[in-house]
């Protein structure tokens, strides 16, 4: 009995600390192949083998009814402590390759999301592409910026040269 409560209150805080969770069925998967996975996920999130009712107890202490329908079967949980994208992509591409594996759902930002949804979330560029972008565009407006800030000054200056120039040429004649 307090094997099992010790297992509840681990899971809870799994699911409290994690940024996202994506359910799964691995049905018929060997052990080796469910290795592969864990490491090809691991550096963003834990995959863990579950028990469909302590999870569900575990899943509703921290506030995520979602997946108590979804709870049937052998389930194992991605629980994401880094970017959502990049582990809904690498469980996205692991079920191409290994057809056994089914993502069942996911809870990110405090909603749950379907196995769709979670397929929308895989087809999101990454973390570090968006923020690369966003520097570039940064980047670029900041530029811009300079630029408008610089272009009045710089024509002053050529103003008043021209201006030098003028008088200098007057002073000459």
């Amino acid at each position: 009995m307090a094997n099992k409560e010790a297992t509840v209150a681990e899971l809870t805080d799994l699911f409290t600390s994690s940024t996202a969770v994506l359910l799964t069925e691995y049905r018929g998967l060997t052990v080796s192949q469910l290795t592969s996975l864990r490491r090809s996920i691991s550096e963003h999130a834990t995959y863990a083998v579950v028990k469909n009712t302590l999870t569900k107890i575990a899943a509703n202490n921290a506030g995520i009814d979602s997946f108590d329908d979804e709870l049937v079967g052998p389930s194992a949980i991605a629980f994401v402590h880094g970017d959502p994208v990049s582990v809904a992509k690498a469980l996205r591409d692991f079920a191409k390759a290994n057809p056994l594996l089914s993502v069942k759902g996911g809870y990110f930002d405090g909603n749950p999301l379907t196995a769709e949804e979670v397929t929308k979330l895989a087809d999101l560029e990454s973390r570090e592409v968006l923020l690369a972008k966003f520097a570039g565009a940064a980047k670029a407006s900041l530029f811009s910026v300079a630029y408008l800030f610089n272009a009045p000054l710089s024509k002053a200056v050529r103003t008043v040269e021209a201006l030098r120039e003028k008088e200098s040429q007057k002073e000459n004649n």
